[in-house]
C-alpha cells in the first residue's frame, strides 16, 4: 500500500509487540489506524501516538467497527505455550471465542478483509524441515491448537460469507523497530530474557532442555525480524484486497496461509552465544527441564510468501536482530 491510497484499519492487540510495530508501519504508509487492546499484556505507550486508541477486548470489536473500515489486522490473543498447557480453557476462550466475536462484528459491519496473526505452533513436531504450508498440522499444545482452530474458522468464513483473508504463520519474532520493541510482563521469550541477564536484571538464563535431537541438544528456532514481519502484513493486506474483488469468487483463493521466517534455524545455545558477542557481557546459562509442548525444531519454508506476496526478509542476520533488541532494551532501562 502507498500513501496514495490511504485506508482505515482496525488493529486488535495493537499495544503489544508485533501489533504496535505493524500499526506504526501502517501509519507510515499513510493509513488511518485504530488500535483495540485491553492492555492485559500490552502497553499504552506502545500504541503509536498517531493512532486512535480504544481500550477494550477483541470481543468489543462490534462497538468499534463500522463500514468506514477497510480491514482488520488481528493480533489480540494469549500466546504463552507453557501457560496454554496448564490453563487451556483460557486459550479457547480468548483466542477462539474472541475471534468468533470479531468475525461476527466484521460480518455485521461489512468489513471483508482480514490479516490474522497465526503461528508455526500449528505444525507441532514437523516431519519435514524447513516446514512448508502443506505440512501436517498437529499442534503439541493448546496455544497452537487454538490458532489452528481460528485458521479453520477463517476458511469457513471466506467460503460462506465472502471474507478475504491472509493467515501469517510466524516463527520466532525478535528484534525492535525504532521506538517499538519486545517486552512482556512476565517475560518469557528467549532473546529479551537473555538481554536481561546482560543488563544485570537477571542472574542467569534457563535453557529448557539440552537433550533434544539437535546438534547441540537445545531447541532450534527460526528468528524473523519484527520489521520484516511488519512489511509482510502490508503485503498481505494488498493481497487480501485484491482477492476480495467480486470477480474472484473462488473460496480457495480467498484465504491464503503463509509461513513467515528466514529459513535458517538457530539453537538456544547459539542465541545465547550471539547475545554474549553483541553485548560484550557474560550470560550464565542454567539447564532446566524441558517445557511441555516445545517442539525440537521449527524452521520455516517461506517460499509461498516470497512468490505470492513478493515478500523478502531484509534483516535475517541473527546478530543484527539481537543488536536491535539490545538497543531497545537499553532504551527501556534508561527510560
Amino acid at each position: 500500500m502507498s500513501a496514495e491510497s490511504p485506508r482505515r484499519y482496525l488493529v486488535t492487540g495493537g499495544a503489544g509487540y508485533v501489533g504496535s510495530v505493524v500499526a506504526d508501519h501502517l501509519l507510515r504508509a499513510g493509513h488511518r489506524v485504530t488500535v483495540l487492546d485491553d492492555l492485559s499484556t500490552g502497553f499504552r505507550e506502545a500504541v503509536p501516538p498517531q493512532a486512535e486508541f480504544v481500550q477494550g477486548r477483541v470481543q468489543d470489536a462490534e462497538q468499534v467497527l463500522d463500514p468506514t473500515y477497510d480491514g482488520v489486522l488481528h493480533f489480540a490473543a494469549c500466546s504463552q505455550v507453557g501457560e496454554s498447557v496448564v490453563n487451556p480453557e483460557k486459550y479457547w476462550r480468548n483466542n477462539v471465542g474472541g475471534t468468533i466475536a470479531l468475525l461476527a462484528a466484521m460480518r455485521s459491519s461489512g468489513v471483508r478483509t482480514l490479516v490474522f496473526s497465526s503461528t508455526a505452533a500449528t505444525y507441532g513436531e514437523p516431519d519435514t524441515v524447513p516446514i512448508p504450508e502443506s505440512a501436517v498440522t498437529a499442534p503439541t499444545n493448546p496455544y497452537g491448537a487454538s490458532k489452528l482452530a481460528v485458521d479453520h474458522m477463517i476458511s469457513g468464513e471466506c467460503a460462506a460469507h465472502g471474507l478475504a483473508a491472509v493467515s501469517l504463520r510466524y516463527f520466532n519474532v525478535a528484534g525492535a523497530d525504532g521506538a517499538y520493541g519486545e517486552r512482556h510482563d512476565p517475560e518469557s521469550h528467549l532473546i529479551p530474557l537473555v538481554l536481561k541477564v546482560a543488563l544485570g536484571e537477571r542472574e542467569n538464563v534457563s535453557v529448557f532442555g539440552d537433550d533434544y535431537p539437535t546438534p547441540d541438544g537445545t531447541c532450534v528456532r527460526d528468528y524473523i525480524h519484527v520489521a520484516d514481519l511488519a512489511s509482510a502484513h502490508l503485503l498481505a493486506l494488498d493481497h487480501a484486497h485484491a482477492v476480495s474483488a467480486p470477480q474472484r469468487p473462488d473460496p480457495a483463493e480467498r484465504h491464503l496461509i503463509c509461513n513467515l521466517g528466514n529459513g535458517n534455524g538457530f539453537s538456544v545455545s547459539e542465541v545465547i552465544d550471539t547475545v554474549r558477542r553483541v553485548t560484550g557481557h557474560p550470560v550464565p546459562a542454567v539447564t532446566a527441564p524441558r517445557r511441555a509442548g516445545d517442539p525440537a525444531v521449527l524452521v520455516a519454508s517461506a517460499e509461498r510468501a516470497r512468490t505470492v506476496l513478493g515478500w523478502r526478509p531484509r534483516r535475517a542476520d541473527l546478530a543484527d536482530i539481537v543488536s536491535d533488541a539490545w538497543d531497545f532494551a537499553r532504551g527501556l532501562r534508561a527510560g
